[in-house]
This record gives structure tokens, sequence and C-alpha cells, in this order.
């Protein structure tokens, strides 16, 4: 037998794994990638005018003083010149960052709104056992996105906004440090592999602590969506004291790796920012001997020059660090978002089978079906649903009723045997066209965040309003509709349970398929509604092929054939008499239905 395969980020990236996962979602943007780039080489060279400028200036004055006689007059020339070009500069600076932080900004929104979109679509392609299988919990999935999304768009922010003008600058000033001393310049040129080497080792020590975080972070969303769930079993058993304790606990596994990670990285920090500063000393050091012995070209001037160029290249070092951070986190993230994205095993198969006509005839041959958690639902099923034929599944809760349902919809694939429709292998079918001729009513029916008739409306998105109000008026909801203040233009989450439920019907009428699964189509109603919507779902079920799950007694006599199931096996068939003169399982929850609703009293009663 196999078993649905579990679904989780497996594949460890780096650093050029991640840019070549993000290069699709940025390259259609060539136009912001080439002005970000041009405004980043300007600005790289307006970092170096201080320095430049500095150094002129520095010797300029010092050539001033030395003079016998003072020149005011010189003084207020070079004096004027420097506030010129140094606030020409920072007017163009500013300038130049506020676009390219711009352009960064719109590249960052745009790359994050096609990573979400990509994601969900992507999503939406998945076979159903990928939301059930362990570790893709609602919560866990949604953290794995969010964040994914988040850490990824912040990469192509701080690459085009902290990395690529920081680094660009940074080696005009290494070269313009070249080209003054080369002896400089190789001081410099030795701190940073050595730094560098000091944040690689760190990100390596710490992987493991943000792996720990993430996955924290996926626990605690998962925690919270349970407590939201399940709020009212909470408050009905004054259980909040457990769950809050149960909340804590998480909180501080989370919170002891959060400062672990922190202390390793401060220490680091702080081993950086102390090579930084020696960088520093001996850049001063160097170029302050080498004026006191009249190097050629070393002047006064030159000692600003270059400490000041050295505050550009060690600028990167000093941000390095914070965004080095951010690379990791995103390779941690990255890794859980991407494994959705390029989760190629769990894309829904499809044939491309897709008659004019649907009969709705099925054949399971020896079906066997086994969760991704392990548990087998299905052992050795045969069964016939006949065309235009009513067939009831009955049985105790777990018996494998509604699995049946599913492996019918395509939602899951057997291990073993096969299922047929019309003569032709389930998996070869269209799944689409199959769906769209398929009525799927459950027990708890998915009410989406909008109007009642744009929910009655998923059943067919092209109806018109008369349509929806006769699907309305079929499931014996319009009189209440249109009792409200807003009609049908209602918000659909503000109806009561039994609402939604016909709501859910409707959608099932006006989609009109020629094959019917109702899964407790009536639980959650009462018994005049559970009447009204049994006369309608008779109503619809003439000439269709009908598939039911109940445990109302009136629906199960109703059907023209009935298997019964008890722990995945087909243990009794036949027409609803026949099996209840047989005795077993089928007369047991028959009796036992009986017996529940007082049919003696209510006989007598009604007398």
């Amino acid at each position: 037998m196999t078993t649905e395969k579990k679904t989780e980020p497996t594949g460890k990236m780096n650093i050029l794994d991640l840019l070549k996962n993000i290069l699709p979602f940025v390259l259609p943007y060539k136009w912001l990638i080439c002005v970000t780039l041009g405004l980043t080489l300007v600005g790289s060279f307006m970092a170096q005018v201080n320095a430049v400028v500095l150094d002129r200036a520095v010797d300029a004055i010092n050539a001033l003083i030395q003079q016998p006689q003072f020149s005011w007059g010189n003084a207020v020339s070079i004096l004027t010149t420097i506030s010129i070009i140094l606030l020409g500069k920072e007017v163009i600076s500013a300038l130049v960052t506020f676009f390219q932080r711009y352009y960064g900004e719109r590249m960052r929104i745009l790359v994050s709104r096609d990573l979400s979109v990509n994601v969900v679509r992507r999503m939406l392609s998945f076979r159903m056992a990928f939301f059930t299988s362990e570790g893709n919990e609602t919560g866990k999935l949604q953290s794995r996105i969010d964040r994914g999304i988040m850490s990824l768009s912040n990469t192509v922010n701080n690459f085009f906004i902290e990395i690529l003008p920081l680094f660009t600058s940074a080696i005009l000033a290494l070269g313009l440090m070249f080209m003054a001393n080369v002896y400089v310049g190789l001081v410099a040129l030795c701190i940073v592999p050595i730094y560098f080497w000091v944040t690689y080792i760190q990100a390596k020590r710490m992987k493991g602590g943000r792996r720990g975080i993430f996955g924290g972070h996926q626990a605690v969303s998962q925690s919270i969506l349970n407590i939201i769930e399940s709020i009212t079993v909470i408050k009905s058993f004054n259980r909040e004291k457990i769950e809050a304790g149960r909340q804590a606990d998480i909180q501080r596994t989370m919170t002891d790796l959060q400062l672990n990670t922190r202390k390793q990285s401060y220490m680091f920090n702080g081993l950086k920012s102390f090579l930084e500063q020696i960088g520093t000393v001996l850049i001063i050091i160097l170029t302050a001997y080498l004026v006191l012995i009249d190097y050629p070209g070393m002047t006064i001037g030159k000692i600003m020059y270059h400490v000041m160029l050295f505050a550009n290249v060690s600028a990167p070092i000093r941000q390095l660090h914070r965004i080095y951070d951010d690379m990791n986190d995103a390779l941690i993230y990255a890794e859980g978002f991407f494994g959705i994205l390029h989760a190629d095993n769990e894309v829904e198969e499809t044939g491309k089978h897709h008659p004019a006509e649907v009969k709705g005839d099925f054949h399971l041959s020896n079906v066997d079906f086994t969760y991704s958690n392990g548990t087998q639902a299905l052992f050795d099923v045969s069964m016939h649903i006949q065309s235009g034929k009513i067939t009831a599944l009955v049985g105790l809760s777990g018996a494998g009723k509604s699995t049946i349902v599913n492996l019918l919809d395509k939602f899951y694939h057997p291990d073993c045997g096969s299922i047929t429709l019309d003569g032709v292998v389930l998996g070869e079918w269209d799944t689409q066209w199959l769906r769209e001729n398929v009525g799927l009513v459950l027990q708890k029916n998915h009410i989406f965040d909008g109007t009642i008739e744009e929910n009655i409306k998923y059943g067919n998105p092209d109806a018109t309003h008369e349509e929806v109000v006769k699907a309305a008026r079929q499931a014996y909801i319009y009189d209440q509709i249109v009792q409200l203040p807003n009609g049908f233009e209602t918000q659909a989450l503000q109806l009561s349970g039994g609402q939604q439920q016909r709501i859910a019907i409707a959608r099932m009428f006006l989609k009109n398929p020629p094959i019917i699964f109702l899964d407790e189509p009536t639980a959650s109603l009462d018994a005049i509604a559970t009447e009204q919507i049994k006369a309608s779902i008779d109503a619809i079920k003439a000439g269709r092929t009908v598939i039911i799950i109940s445990h109302n007694i009136g629906q199960i006599i109703d059907a023209d054939y009935i298997y019964v199931l008890k722990e995945g096996h087909v243990v009794q068939g036949g027409k609803p008499d026949e099996v209840y003169q047989q005795g077993g399982v089928y007369k047991d929850i028959f009796d036992a239905s009986a017996r529940s609703m007082n049919v003696d009293k209510i006989a007598n009663t009604i007398k």
C-alpha cells in the first residue's frame, strides 16, 4: 500500500539558490532594474564627493595658512567653492535616494504581489491530500506563506536599496584608495575578508536556531488558530487556563530560542565592530606615517581622505550583519515558501476524458485507501452505484462513508483497486469536467465572505438574479432572505447555521448537476426545515445519480439501494427492506434510530 506523501520544505537553500528562485519574479520589471542600477551608480559617485572635497580643501587651506600673507579673499573663495559643491551634492544625493528608494520599494511591492498570486494559484492546483498532510495544517501553511512572502520581498528590497548601493560605493572607495596609495588600499582590503569570514561563521552557527524559530512561528500560528476555532468548546468547559498555559509553554520555548539566537548574534556583532575599528586605526596610523616621512603624494589632506574612504568601504561591513541576518532569515523562510511553489508531486492529476453526457454509473472494485497519517479507511471495497438511482451509504461514524465520496469526486486516489465512471477509469476523466457534473452538499458547508447572492451564485457564476431566486425558493430559504433588511445583499456570514446550510443546498440547485453527493445534508436543520429540504431534494433526485450519507431513517429508506459499511469494509448491500431483514449492522442502526426518536410514543400521539 502507498500513503500520501508529506509535503514540507526539504531543500537546504543557499544564497545562490535563493537568488535563482527570486529571479523569475524580478525579471518582468527590467525597466525598474535599469533605473535602480543607474541611480545606484550615481549615488555611489556622490558618496565619494565628501572625501575628495575634504582632501582638496584641507590641502588648500593648509597651503593658504603657510603663505607669508594670509588672504581672506582666497579663503572665502575656497569656502564658497566647498559649500557649493557639498550643498549641490546633498541635493543630488537626496533626489537620488528618494527615487532609488521609491523604485526599490515599488519593485518590492510588485514582487510581493506576484509571489502571493503565484503561491495561491499553485495551492489551488494541489490535490486534497496536500491540505490534510501532517505539517500542512492551516496555521502552519499560512505562516509559511506570509513569512515567506515578507522575507523574500524584503530580500529584493535589501538588494536594490541596501546591498547594491553600499557595495558599489565600497568598490569605488576602495579603488580610489588604491589610486591614492597602494599600501593604504591593501590595509583596507585585508580587513574586509576577515570580516566576511566572521560573518560566515556567525551565519553557520546560528542557522539551527533560525530553523527552530521558523518552526516556532508555525507552531504559534497553528496554536492561536486552534484556540479561535475551538473557542466555544473551550469556554463551555471552562478550559481557558489550560489553553492559556499551553500557549505560554509554546511562547516560552520560542522565547528561549530567540534569546539564545540573539545572544550569539550580539557576540559576533561585537567582534565585527572591533575588527572595523582596528581597520580605521591602522589606516590613520599608516597614512600619518607616510605623511611624516614625506611619501610622494601623501599630504595632510590624505589622512582625512583615506579615513573617509575607508568609512565608505566599511559601511557595507557595518550593515552586513543586519543584511546577512535578513538574508539568512530569507533562506529559512524561502525553503518553506518555495517548498509549496515547487511541490510538483502535489499537483492534482487530471485526464482528458470529458464526454458530452455524464450518466453517473460508478463501479468500485477491490479498493483500499489510506490517509496520510497512516490510518487505513477502506479495505477491499467493491460496490456498484447505478446511474439514475439513489444509493445510500450507511454505517457508524468512521466506517468510511465520506471517504468513498471523496474518492468518487477525485479528492483522493485509492491505494489499490479501481474506480470507473460510465465504464472509464476515474483517473482518465478530466477532473474539472467531472466536478462540473457533480453536486456536493456536506454536513458543514463553507460560507464565503460575501453576500447571500454571491454565495448562491458560487454554484453557477453566470446565473441571473432570477435563477438565484429560483434556487433560493427550492432550498426553502427565499422567504427568510426577503425578510432581511438587505435581502440578497445581506452578508451570508451573518446567517444562522441552518440558514447557511440552505444556502449551500441552493448552490447545488443552481449548479443542477447529473450526479449528487449528499453527506448529511440536513444535519444542521430543524424538523420543519428538514422536511422542506427533503421535499426539494426528492424533486431534484429524479433522473440523477444520487449518493446519500445520512443517519436520518426517512432518507435512508427512500434509497433504491444501500451499502452498509463497518470499519472500512462493505458488510451488507441490497434494497433497504431486504437488508433490514438480514439483520446485522443496518438493523442495529435502524432500530437504534427508531428508539432514539421514540417512534412508539410518536405513533400513539398522532393516532
